[in-house]
């Protein structure tokens, strides 16, 4: 953190239960990329947006790569992200599974309604 710039954190009182995530994700494919499948924008229960998310090829399939930002040095850095395994496992399985839905629609005639990826 630069020496100007402090951190306020506000303590929030711990829940027996959180509420659950509502994941609002649109895939957008990705044609004539080496790696890139497809661009996705996330909303978390409607009050956060994430633009520019991407679906990589890997080695292991498909990934998610969150919105990223290039330093002085040449390093890459996310520029936001889930903060723990369990947020960023739900994260990845929403934007995953609308990836795989959109290639499912991709398959199916044209009169077939479109269905829209809520988790």
């Amino acid at each position: 953190m630069p020496k100007n710039q402090t951190k306020a954190s506000t303590p929030v009182p711990a829940q027996e239960s959180r509420s659950p995530v509502s994941f609002d994700v649109r895939v957008y494919p990705v044609k004539d990329s080496k790696y890139t499948l497809a661009n996705a924008n996330v909303d978390i229960n409607g009050v956060f947006a994430i633009r520019g998310v991407k679906v990589i090829r890997g080695e292991k399939g498909p990934f998610v790569a969150m919105p990223q930002y290039k330093d002085s040095h040449g390093d890459y850095h996310d520029i936001c992200f889930p903060c723990t395994k369990e947020a960023r496992q739900q994260f990845n399985d929403a934007v995953l599974n609308a990836y795989e839905q959109s290639l499912r629609q991709a398959q199916q005639p044209d009169n077939a309604p479109a269905a829209e990826q809520v988790m």
